[in-house]
């Protein structure tokens, strides 16, 4: 079964190598979508794949890297968009 959710990163998840941390972990998972950081300070990532492993990639968003303070992830659940990789998408 496959699913995609979009979550909103709070906390000092920018400047730390946060996205770079979720796409390496998204290509050893075999997920697809994006993340990019928002202007206002939040990492917002989309991902989708398996249930078991998208559902391993939520829980890495909230530890994140050595160097991340999550302080809140909000998790919204997404229409599947069959996406062919995982990019970092700068604004």
């Amino acid at each position: 079964m496959k699913k995609a959710v979009r979550l909103y990163i709070e906390g000092t998840v920018q400047g730390i190598f946060f996205r770079q941390f979720i796409k390496e972990n998204a290509e050893r998972n075999d997920i697809r979508g994006f993340a990019r950081n928002l202007e206002d300070g939040r990492v917002e990532v989309f991902i989708e794949g398996n249930n078991d492993k998208v559902d391993k990639m939520i829980e890495l968003c909230k530890t994140g890297p050595k160097h991340a303070k999550i302080g809140k992830v909000e998790v919204k659940e997404e229409k599947f968009q069959d996406f062919k990789e995982f990019k970092v998408l700068h604004i």
